[in-house]
């Protein structure tokens, strides 16, 4: 969700029609997102509620698509949903290249120190939601969670037994031929990292936590920072350098549901929201 990048997935935001001046949204090899528009945005809400919670959103600049980890939605950049689909236990993080949805997908158990996963990237059509193709992924040792893109290579992430004082970054080509494996000397993560994007030339990285924790890498996966932030539900390349961090509730009596906001990186406290986003 946010932007100036060689790749990545980007995200609207909704605004209300007298501060709407216009979008500009181009896809390629050097990737931008330019929002014409007054200072504070308000956030995108998918219309709904789901039976469980979000796992990461991404768009093809005139779509949203929404990842409720059994459901799959697109919505127009207004969050209004135009088809929505169910989908395995457990979809999480997504990113969206050329027309097609990529989303990562464990269907094993996450976090086993054995490495019981079974990890995989679903691939679906933008247009139709329709599924389009599986590649196994199970050099995803404890589980894929998430997915980001650059360069042409894809990049999962995933889980992480308590024993683990370091992540993972597992490179695919464009084909998901396996490339390597990158290790990231951020300590232990709850859980490991649910959320990635490569965004102004740095990795951002979205954990769980109490409190939940934003990992930022350069490019080689060294560390940049380690910051009390949340963004574990979806962390995106947005507007005018900005990041587009997407979080969600659930209830008992409604389901779960998701929502984007708009921020800015900072470097003492990782990001910070745009002044008055609610």
């Amino acid at each position: 969700m946010l932007c100036t990048l060689t790749s990545f997935r980007c995200c609207f935001l909704r605004l209300p029609t007298a501060m709407l001046v216009g979008f500009l949204i181009a896809f390629g090899g050097n990737s931008s997102l330019t929002i014409a528009a007054e200072t504070n945005p308000s956030p995108v809400h998918c219309e709904g509620h789901y039976s469980h919670h979000l796992q990461g959103v991404g768009s093809d600049g005139e779509h949203l698509y929404w990842s409720f980890t059994t459901s799959l939605v697109k919505t127009d950049s207004s969050g209004i949903v135009l088809k929505k689909v169910s989908a395995a236990n457990h979809h999480g993080d997504l990113c969206v290249r050329d027309g097609k949805i990529y989303v990562a997908v464990n269907l094993g158990r996450f976090n086993d120190a054995e490495g019981n996963a079974d990890s995989w990237v679903y691939v679906y059509d933008a247009e139709t939601l329709e599924e389009i193709s599986r590649h196994e992924v199970q050099e995803v040792f404890h589980g894929a969670g998430g997915i980001g893109h650059r360069d042409g290579h894809f990049f999962v992430v995933g889980g992480l037994p308590e024993s683990i004082d370091e992540n993972y970054v597992y490179e695919y080509d464009g084909e998901f031929q396996f490339v390597r494996k990158h290790v990231v000397a951020s300590g232990h993560t709850h859980l490991g990292i649910q959320t990635a994007s490569f965004a102004n030339g740095r990795w951002w990285f979205g954990c769980y936590g109490s409190p939940a924790i934003l990992l930022v890498t350069d490019g080689d996966f060294e560390m940049v920072g380690r910051y009390e932030a949340n963004c574990a539900l979806g962390i995106e390349a947005g507007p005018e350098g900005g990041l587009l961090v997407a979080s969600g509730t659930c209830s008992s009596a409604q389901g779960c549901d998701g929502q984007i906001r708009l921020a800015d990186p900072n470097e003492q406290k990782g990001f910070v929201f745009r002044a008055n986003t609610q």
